[in-house]
């Protein structure tokens, strides 16, 4: 990003024809939205929940892969996990002893994000922030945010920390600008956990911004209360993005 060029590209990296601003629209944003856009997306009667995610070590992963069987324990959607690109070379990555990927979950391609009904993002902290490669996901997203191709779609975050201080609520919170420029709907879980919120009695990841998990020095695994928050996360967006999707239906 330029200087404090907000949402658009350097202009020393692109040159951007632009055409002459409408002062009742001055960041040039499509307003033609198609209504189509703020309903399901889905032509099977199938509603889909794209989880997607970055897991350096494996810790978002397993959220994603519990939260998943959450969202496909409500009838009529499906969740289907995603990775985002990775954007640190091979080299970087075996100095740091990652391990390696499998090709079970693709990697994500930005214009799929138009067919889902809803979005869960899980990424690692990176001082209180998202890790880089799902920030350079979102920055290659502009052309969606151009034509504000996601408006409406809700989505939600869980995250992982290394410690308790290490960022379970910032590292939500500052990610909700992220939906906020694409128009999308931001769903916390709130205290809809129930009592587990409120447990003192053992270290536990999450907050009401979403589910999370404390990876210490990235040998720990996620306790089953944070795999139990991660599933209710997954069930509790199922049924808001079934809601939105039928507004109308007495049984939501």
């Amino acid at each position: 990003m330029g200087k404090g060029g907000g949402c658009f590209p350097s202009k020393k990296k692109f040159a951007i024809d632009m055409p002459e601003q409408d002062p009742s629209n001055p960041e040039g944003v499509s307003s033609n939205l198609d209504q189509n856009q703020l309903t399901s997306t889905s032509t099977t009667g199938q509603l889909k929940i794209f989880i997607i995610f970055y897991s350096m070590y494996g810790h978002a992963e397993i959220l994603a892969r519990r939260m998943k069987k959450g969202v496909d324990s409500i009838d009529g959607v499906e969740g289907v996990l995603y990775r985002v690109p990775e954007t640190l070379p091979a080299e970087v990555l075996e100095q740091m002893k990652v391990p390696q990927k499998g090709i079970e979950v693709p990697v994500i391609a930005v214009d799929d994000l138009v067919h889902a009904d809803g979005l869960l993002f899980g990424f690692p902290t990176r001082f209180g922030s998202m890790a880089s490669q799902m920030k350079a996901f979102f920055d290659s997203t502009f052309h969606l945010w151009e034509q504000q191709r996601l408006a409406g779609v809700p989505a939600g975050f869980f995250v992982s920390t290394g410690t308790q201080g290490g960022g379970q609520e910032t590292t939500a919170w500052t990610a909700i600008t992220q939906l906020a420029h694409h128009g999308m709907v931001y769903v916390p879980i709130g205290y809809t956990f129930g009592t587990e919120m409120f447990g003192m009695d053992s270290l536990r990841g999450g907050s009401p911004y979403g589910a999370g998990v404390f990876s210490g020095d990235g040998t720990r695994k996620p306790t089953e209360t944070e795999l139990a928050l991660a599933e209710h996360q997954g069930k509790y967006m199922a049924a808001i993005v079934k809601k939105f999707s039928h507004p109308n239906d007495s049984r939501n």
